[in-house]
């Protein structure tokens, strides 16, 4: 699997992606390259109230996620984030927190979502606010991350935007369905890979790859 490179369409506050995270992290043991491009799902026109109904139906697939991939949605996050009403379901601040943390090191960027994803859906914390967000990333060691969210220069910003508009460019080129997706880019062609393979089993993820 060495020098193989995937694409890994995501956005930090959908909860199959927190459960495709495992198999992200087996894929970077393995050797593969891992390009994070977040498509900004649910930020901007995308973001949301946190009403009964929605929270209802996010710990119905919670638990769903939960049993196919073993990743926890513990009762903190139930109580501090899906019944808390008056916020928003809004990636804009985890997604501009990854940016910064890999603005000088790429490699930065997985282990910020992972940070991100366990504070939200392991200890119920605010992943919403930029002072949330801050907070989480300098609590993890990325201290230098946390200060450029709280002060965003037009560098961060511009490859914020960079990030989401070639994700979403992606998303849209690939006939893409939701997020996680997976593409194999070769020759400038890329192929998608069906989301499935991403909750089943690690050799048939990838034997897609390869395939790909």
């Amino acid at each position: 699997m060495n020098n193989s490179e995937v694409t890994y369409l995501f956005d930090p506050l959908c909860g199959w992606c927190y459960g495709a995270t495992r198999m992200l992290g087996r894929l970077s043991a393995a050797g593969v390259r891992v390009e994070l491009l977040p498509t900004g799902l649910f930020s901007g026109a995308g973001a949301r109230p946190m009403d009964e109904g929605f929270a209802a139906h996010a710990w119905a697939n919670d638990q769903r996620i939960e049993r196919l991939t073993g990743q926890s949605f513990t009762p903190a996050y139930r109580h501090n984030v899906l019944n808390v009403r008056g916020t928003l379901l809004d990636s804009h601040a985890a997604t501009l927190g990854i940016t910064a943390a890999g603005l000088e090191d790429p490699s930065r960027r997985f282990a910020a979502l992972k940070t991100i994803q366990h504070a939200r859906y392991v200890e119920g914390r605010d992943v919403v606010t930029i002072g949330g967000v801050a907070e989480v990333l300098a609590a993890d060691g990325m201290a230098d991350a946390a200060e450029m969210l709280k002060a965003p220069t037009e560098t961060l910003l511009a490859a914020h935007r960079d990030q989401v508009g070639r994700g979403r460019a992606l998303f849209q080129r690939l006939h893409a369905d939701g997020v996680p997706s997976l593409a194999v880019i070769r020759n400038d062609a890329p192929r998608l890979i069906g989301s499935n393979a991403l909750f089943g089993s690690f050799d048939n993820l990838v034997a897609h790859i390869a395939a790909a």
